[in-house]
């Protein structure tokens, strides 16, 4: 055997030696992998007969790459101490390098290290194939596959002496990393020695794939773990019995700390009686969104839970997540994108009146408190703009403000619409039922509009929810308890309505905790133009438009009586600017029932009599106003809804006008 491997030696050498002085190799004594990598080493300009390494990294630099596999490193060395032992003694060295043959670690004899023949070998020297030609590390990083290299199969002369078997390491992307070697004395190759070397590169691997995988399995469980932590649902885990494991911290604060929750049948959380047509809820199916009572700290609470079973390979189920959402945070999100706030202030009432501060004032001490609160005034005089107001500046400010119009709705709707109703309550209720007012409004403010035309029958009713601060749907047999700030407001006088048998009495005293009335608009005058001017600078904001009003028509303006109060001095505002082409607003621009037609020609003309006071003016305006009625109705025989669509007023102002001037049709 030693005659062969001697004979198999000897004609490597002479092919080497051939391949050395001409550049060629046309025999086949020579494995094709080993030709190949003399001809690469060849044309990068190895020197074959070089006795130096000059080619290693500096301290500062082999530190930062051993720093950058500083984890391959610590996976690799137990397997390089266990590959040592096999050959300690044998002047055998193991050796680590990077996916650029830079040694990184090595284990081996101090005879070992010390012989000539392995003075290549140490921290930093490079062994790449463009380096050092043809050898295991260089040769194995370029075939991206195992190798060894004999005696003359190296292309470096001083390397013939040496044995070298090398193994690639792959990370998890399928790169090389890194490469094991051993190497040693040429007369002691075996190739036994590569197996060895190629099963521990294949050790480390695994040992980095396990460790990759824990990794990852790290970063899933971390992700997982905030997730839980962070989520705002209330998410509990339970085993197999359905008994409660772990909570998250939004479930610890619902239902109490960790301690008083583990360890009980998670049943007991759950108030079933409320619902018969829920069956009890069990981790063996999933179930989605279940409006159930929650036993929560505080008391019960009205939730949407959600359910699914945890199961393992097998499919046997192992345990379960069931989610609690508060049905009142589910409103809040809803609240917020559906516009349920109030955006008005008590900076927004324009007015300097007594009449008017003085009902700001009590506004402003009432809405620190939680009393209810009742706004009396006529349409139009902004009892809304209160209410958001008053709103804004109560503790209450961070819920919900919820506003309802009692005379707008339906006298057989209003009570599914205060108190919501249960699925199948009444036909055509919607699937899943509905919340109401009341429940949508808890932790905010409810205001209640127009409340003197709500029917008799929910009056019984509201005032039942404001006395006892819950509420049940129809349909349901569930009481759900509402933390409700109550503002209402009429245009009617209660009081006249409790003496008519209209309004209950006692349901008025609830609400007529602190009154306040806001005053019409003909009885604060002097704030006409300050109301005038902010309409018009909104308007010439929002249309990107200047406009100017004639001083004529803020006189007119102020002896006008205004019926719809605020709201209907805003549509004059609107109507003016929009008829007003080049901005500047004239009396030709208000509606008859302020300026009549024939006396805002009349302002125009050149024939325009000379009034002394106003008073004169007023009386003019006045009699070509009952004139151009008296025209229209005889033009119109007598037809009042005509002349009124003439003049471009309702048929009610139209006769207070003939009556104030003594006009009979």
């Amino acid at each position: 055997m030693e005659n062969h491997m001697l004979a198999a030696n000897n004609l490597i050498l002479a092919a080497w030696k051939s391949f050395i002085a001409t550049g060629e190799y046309d025999g086949a004594d020579v494995r094709q992998e080993i030709a190949r990598s003399w001809l690469r080493s060849f044309k990068v300009g190895v020197d074959p007969y070089k006795t130096v390494h000059y080619h290693s990294l500096a301290a500062q630099s082999l530190n930062k790459v051993r720093s950058a596999k500083r984890e391959l490193i610590k996976v690799a060395t137990p397997f390089m101490e266990k590959l040592y032992q096999f050959v300690k003694g044998t002047d055998f060295v193991v050796v680590l390098t990077d996916e650029n043959g830079y040694i990184l670690e090595m284990f081996g004899d101090e005879d070992a290290l010390r012989n000539p023949i392995a003075l290549d070998f140490f921290s930093g020297a490079c062994w790449s194939e463009q380096v050092m030609g043809t050898n295991a590390i260089g040769t194995a990083l370029l075939l991206g596959e195992p190798i060894q290299v004999s005696g003359a199969e190296h292309f470096c002369q001083k390397h013939h002496r040496l044995t070298c078997s090398s193994a690639p390491i792959f990370d998890a992307t399928g790169q090389i990393t890194a490469v094991l070697n051993m190497s040693g004395a040429s007369d002691k190759s075996h190739l036994h020695t590569l197996g060895m070397v190629v099963a521990a590169a294949d050790a480390v691997m695994g040992q980095l794939r396990i460790q990759q995988k824990n990794y990852e399995l790290m970063l899933i469980n971390n992700r997982l773990t905030n997730f839980f932590n962070a989520v705002s649902d209330g998410v509990i885990i339970v085993d197999k019995g359905e008994v409660v494991v772990e909570l998250n911290p939004a479930a610890q604060n619902m239902l109490g700390k960790a301690d008083k929750v583990v360890g009980i049948p998670v049943k007991q959380l759950f108030e079933y009686r409320t619902s018969v047509k829920h069956k009890v809820l069990s981790i063996h199916e999933s179930y989605n969104e279940v409006e159930i009572m929650v036993c929560m700290k505080n008391g019960l609470c009205n939730c949407l839970v959600s359910g699914m079973p945890i199961l393992q390979e097998q499919g046997a189920i192992i345990g379960g997540i069931i989610i609690i959402r508060p049905i009142k945070q589910v409103q809040n999100l809803i609240q917020r994108l559906s516009g349920y706030s109030a955006s008005l202030q008590f900076s927004d009432i324009i007015g300097e009146s007594l009449e008017i501060r003085e009902a700001v004032r009590l506004a402003t001490l009432s809405a620190t408190n939680a009393s209810n609160i009742l706004l009396q005034g006529e349409s139009g005089t902004g009892k809304e703009i209160f209410a958001q107001a008053i709103h804004n500046l109560s503790p209450q400010y961070t819920g919900p403000f919820i506003a309802l119009n009692c005379g707008a709705i339906p006298r057989e709707l209003i009570g599914s619409e205060l108190f919501g109703y249960e699925e199948g309550a009444f036909t055509g209720a919607r699937r899943g039922g509905k919340p109401g007012k009341f429940e949508l409004a808890s932790g905010g403010t409810l205001f209640l509009d127009e409340i003197g035309d709500m029917p008799l029958e929910q009056q019984t009713a509201l005032l039942r929810v404001i006395q006892e601060k819950k509420v049940t749907r129809i349909g349901g047999d569930k009481m759900l308890p509402v933390q409700v700030r109550l503002i209402c407001a009429s245009n009617k006088n209660l009081v006249e309505e409790v003496a008519k048998g209209t309004f209950r009495q006692d349901l008025f005293y609830r609400l007529n905790v602190i009154a306040i009335t806001i005053p019409p608009l003909r009885q604060r005058k002097q704030d006409i133009s300050l109301l005038f001017n902010h309409f018009l600078e909104k308007l010439g904001t929002d249309w990107g438009r200047k406009f100017s009003a004639q001083p004529l028509v803020i006189e007119y303006l102020a002896e006008y009586s205004w019926p719809g109060n605020v709201r209907e001095l805003q549509n004059v505002v609107e109507r003016a600017a929009s008829l007003a082409e080049n901005g500047n607003i004239t009396v030709k621009h208000l509606p008859a029932e302020i300026c009549p037609p024939n006396f805002s020609a009349a302002v125009h003309s050149e024939v325009v009599p000379s009034f002394q006071c106003r008073e004169q003016r007023q009386k003019f305006a006045k009699g070509l106003e009952k004139d151009r009625i008296l025209s229209l109705l005889n033009q119109y025989a007598g037809n009042v809804s005509k002349v009124a669509r003439e003049l471009g007023i309702s048929r009610k102002t139209l006769y207070n006008k003939m009556h104030a001037y003594a006009i009979e049709n």
